[in-house]
């Protein structure tokens, strides 16, 4: 590729990334034959380069994404404990259908069933606040995301409870 090309292509990427690899790129790209798809596939990385910025003009590996807090200890466990509670009431409801032929129903002694529900989303609580003070300082906009998914099982493991009357 020639000199001009090289510098041209150079010059779509932001100011602060063409400071550190300007150099280095124009001579890779010098040294290239420049076809079509090198130019599409640098045309492409300059794009992504504008908008999605490095933070302080740093490479950061490792960056905090949605996916990586979701797999934190503290991000997970809300979430069984909820999904748990949904199994419980659902487990509860298959064995009274299947020995009673009605469903759940709500009874004066609340029983082994709604004890296992009531303690599963009560211990969420701490390890929620955990999380949060933990997290939103890090990565406030991918811990808000995590902390919705969480009130989402929330949510789907208190419908049962809120539909049914019990």
């Amino acid at each position: 590729m020639n000199r001009t090309a090289a510098r041209i292509l150079t010059r779509l990427y932001p100011r602060r990334w063409r400071e550190r690899y300007g150099r280095e790129f124009e001579a890779l790209l010098e040294d290239q034959s420049g076809g079509l798809w090198t130019i599409a596939n640098v045309v492409h990385s300059a794009l992504h380069a504008r908008m999605f910025p490095t933070q302080g003009g740093q490479m950061d590996p490792n960056r905090i994404t949605f996916r990586s807090i979701v797999k934190q200890p503290s991000a997970l466990l809300p979430l069984a404990m909820s999904l748990g509670a949904l199994l419980v009431l659902s487990v509860a409801a298959i064995y009274t259908f299947a020995h009673t032929g009605h469903g759940l129903v709500r009874e004066a002694d609340e029983g082994a069933t709604a004890h296992l529900w009531q303690i599963l989303m009560a211990g969420q609580l701490p390890v929620l606040i955990y999380f949060a003070i933990r997290w939103l300082p890090r990565a406030p906009r991918q811990t808000l995301y995590v902390i919705a998914l969480q009130a989402g099982a929330i949510l789907a493991a208190m419908a049962p409870v809120y539909f049914l009357g019990l």
